[in-house]
C-alpha cells in the first residue's frame, strides 16, 4: 500500500493570507537563522552545538505546542516541521517572543528531516491533529501508516515516546487499528482517562480548544518505543 513515505506529496496551499510586513521580515531574517540545513546528516550537535535530547513535531500548526514544550524544557532541542508558510510564521512569532533558542524549523515535509537523523536519536515524536483524510480512498495519505511509523520507530530511542493527538473519530479508529498491529510500540494507557485527559506536559493549542468548543472529543495517545 502506498503511504506518505512513497507518495511524497504535500497537499493543500502552501500559503494562505498575504503576509504583513512584520511577518515577512520574520521569514526573511529569523527563519534562515533557525532553519534545519537543507541537505546532509543532522543531529543534535549539528543543530544545537551539543548532544542534548532531541524531539520532533510533525506538522506544528501555528506552533503553540512546539513553543510550549520548548519553553518548559530549554535544555532539550526541538525540531518543528510544517509545510505551510502561515503556520511557520506563527512559530517564528513564538520563538521570537519567547526568546526560544532551542527550536529549529523546517518548512516542508517532516519525513525529509526525519530520514536524515541518526537511528535511535530521538527522545520523542509528536503528531498532533494531523489531517484525517476521512475518505477511504485517501487513507494512504495519513501519516499514521506503517511506512512513516517504520521510519519513526527507527529514529526513536528504545523507551522513547510517540505522541498522537486527534479529535477526528475516523482517525482515532484508524490509528488504534494501525498501532495495535505493531509490535515495536506499546500503548501507555491503562484506563480510559489516560487517553481522554490531556497530560499536564501537553500544551493546549488553539486547534484543540476550537475542537472542544465544537463539541468534539479529543484523544491523547502515548506510545513507548520497545
Amino acid at each position: 500500500m502506498n503511504d506518505p513515505t512513497t507518495i511524497r506529496r504535500l497537499y493543500g496551499r502552501r500559503q494562505g493570507h498575504k503576509l504583513r510586513l512584520g511577518q515577512a521580515a520574520l521569514v526573511e531574517e529569523l527563519l534562515p537563522e533557525i532553519s534545519v540545513p537543507e541537505t546532509g546528516t543532522i543531529d543534535a550537535r549539528t543543530l544545537f552545538g551539543d548532544d542534548r535530547s532531541l524531539e520532533v513535531e510533525i506538522g506544528f500548526g501555528a506552533g503553540e505546542h512546539l513553543a510550549g514544550q520548548a519553553a518548559m524544557r530549554p535544555d532539550t532541542g526541538f525540531i518543528g516541521c510544517e509545510p505551510f508558510l502561515n503556520g511557520v510564521v506563527g512559530a517564528l512569532n513564538h520563538v521570537r517572543d519567547g526568546e526560544l533558542e532551542n527550536v529549529r524549523l523546517h518548512m516542508g515535509d517532516a519525513l525529509d528531516v526525519i530520514e536524515r537523523l541518526p537511528d535511535a536519536s530521538l527522545d520523542r515524536v509528536y503528531l498532533l491533529h494531523p489531517d484525517p483524510w476521512r475518505k477511504a480512498r485517501h487513507a494512504k495519505r495519513r501519516m499514521v501508516n506503517h511506512g512513516p511509523l517504520d521510519l519513526i520507530a527507527r529514529k526513536l530511542k528504545p523507551g522513547a515516546e510517540f505522541r498522537l493527538g486527534t479529535d477526528d473519530p475516523t482517525y482515532c479508529r484508524w490509528s488504534m487499528m494501525v498501532m495495535n498491529a505493531r509490535t515495536d510500540f506499546v500503548w501507555q494507557a491503562q484506563h480510559p482517562r489516560d487517553f481522554l485527559t490531556r497530560p499536564d506536559d501537553w500544551p493546549e493549542t488553539r486547534y484543540e480548544r476550537k475542537a472542544r468548543r465544537q463539541g468534539h472529543e479529543v484523544w491523547y495517545f502515548r506510545y513507548t518505543r520497545v
